[in-house]
Parts: structure tokens; sequence; C-alpha cells
């Protein structure tokens, strides 16, 4: 049997490797693609979750989703990390997809939820804003939540914040209270992949996909002195696809909402979270490159 799931994603370039990984797993249903503004804008997200679906064969729907926090506070977004039009400067070089669902992104999670004979599994791998309205309204009919966001011990874009949750704080505390999967960045970084491992990607899609990292990876060799790219968004939806491919422990969480410095970090909470600790790595690489690649 497969899995119903919907991917909620701000394509960016490791948004691009999750898509693809969903589209090319077999216990997969891959039932639509809701977008979200973060790596770069709304536009721009969702015109690229099109191309990435036409670029992959796939036909499943893709619907806009939230363009601001739900807070309306503004936050830098990451063009300077994948690129002004969020996927290294080549977006316009995958193939044209000018399909988009009527619906906007959160009246179609939950019409498609709804509709679904077995239970959906969402992968969050972008801010939080459509799946914490979601939740507003909808509470309970997720048959599993995985979200891509949060550091424990450090953050990516403060000392102590990461992108996804940072970019809006309000809705990322709303989801933690729904128990999700959580796959921080300290876990994603230790599944970095390097250069040679993108060069080893075969076919269409493998050789596409590499082509797409290079600002991505000229932004790493700058900022880290490392030939690779972090593929944190493809290592949550792993676990989306084949659960338990990461290790889980309970932690008890919440997220700083206030005006500070500290807003948007993960901090001792109330709310119990299955956060992804630990995987074998090399196994996971090897997971991703076999998929990837056919």
């Amino acid at each position: 049997m497969t899995i119903p799931l919907i991917i909620d994603t701000d394509p960016g370039v490791d948004d691009a490797f999750a898509l693809a990984l969903a589209v090319r797993s077999p216990e997969v249903d891959l039932l639509g693609v809701t977008t979200v503004f973060g790596n770069v804008s709304i536009d721009h997200t969702t015109r690229n979750a099109q191309r990435l679906l036409a670029l992959l064969g796939s036909t499943a729907p893709v619907a806009r989703g939230a363009d601001r926090a739900m807070g309306e506070i503004s936050r830098p977004d990451a063009r300077l990390v994948h690129g002004d039009d969020g996927l290294s400067g080549k977006a316009l070089t995958l193939p044209v997809n000018d399909r988009i669902d009527a619906r906007d992104a959160v009246e179609f999670l939950r019409d498609t939820i709804d509709a679904s004979a077995e239970p959906v599994t969402v992968a969050a791998i972008g801010p939080l804003t459509n799946i914490a309205r979601l939740l507003d309204t909808h509470a309970g009919r997720i048959g599993r939540l995985v979200v891509m966001g949060g550091g424990i011990a450090g953050g990516n874009v403060t000392p102590t914040a990461e992108f996804n949750i940072w970019s809006d704080a309000d809705a990322a505390r709303r989801v933690l209270a729904e128990r999700p999967v959580l796959v921080p960045i300290d876990l994603t970084r230790r599944c970095a992949v390097d250069g040679a491992w993108l060069e080893s990607l075969t076919g269409e899609v493998g050789t596409t996909l590499e082509g797409l990292t290079t600002r991505y990876r000229e932004f790493y060799l700058e900022a880290n002195g490392i030939d690779g790219i972090l593929v944190h968004d493809a290592v949550a939806v792993a676990e989306a696809i084949k659960p338990g491919i990461l290790t889980t422990r309970e932690h008890l969480l919440d997220v700083d909402t206030s005006d500070g410095d500290g807003r948007g970090s993960l901090v001792p909470g109330a709310y119990p979270v299955d956060v992804a600790e630990d995987t074998d790595v090399e196994a996971l690489r090897a997971f991703l490159r076999d998929r990837l690649s056919v």
C-alpha cells in the first residue's frame, strides 16, 4: 500500500531534491504540492514547484499558499543561498508547467485530506504558515506530520534560530502543539553530501538536479570551505517515505515568539515533539542517490 503524501514547500534547491525523492519513490502516492513563501517569494516558489514536477513527469497538482507570515513579520528570504530565483538562476531552464489548482493551499490541504480513504502524511519543508492555518480549522486530521526545521543546539540564520521556524515563529509554535516528527538541522547537517556525491547522480533527473546546485554549492564553499550541499528537506521527506529511517526521541519544546533576538528559536517547553536525532548517514545518502539517479 502506498503512502498518500502532500508536500508543503518553498523550492529552493534542497526542496527540489526532496520533491524528486517523493516522485521517484514507489512507496508514495503524491497527492499534491502546496507552496509557501520562504527561500524566495511565493511567485518563485510556486513556479519552481510547477516546473520541477514537469521535469519529474508528475501530474500532481500545485496549490499556491501563504506569501507572508501569520504575524505579518517580514523576514529576509534565502536568495543569497539559493539564487535569486531559488534554483541557482536556472528555474526557467526547467520544463514549462502552467497547471495550478484553483484552491489556495489550505483549502487544497483540507479537501485532499478529507477525500483520502487513507491517512495522509504531510511533509512540511518550508515555513509553517500553511500548516498552522490548516490546523486552526482541521486539527487532528493529518495522518502523520513530518517537519523540517529547528535547531536544538543552535541555528543557521541567527545563533539560535533555524530558517523555517524563524520565518514564521507563530506558525511553528502552533504546529509543535500537534506533535510532529521534527527533523532539525542538528541531524541534516550530518547528512550533507559532497561534490563527488552530487556528480555521481545519473539520468536526466539526477544530472539536472546537480546542475541546479551551482549557487547553493558556491555558498557553502564560500561560507565553510566545504564543497558540497545540505539536503535538509530530502532528509525529512525520506522519513515521510520510510518511517523509522531516522531515529527519534521525544523532547518537550516550544518556540520563542517574543520580539527579541531569540525569536524563532526552539526552547524547552510543554509540547512533546518527536525529534529526529540519528540515522545511518551512509545508508541514507545511498538511498537518496539511488532514488534520484533512476
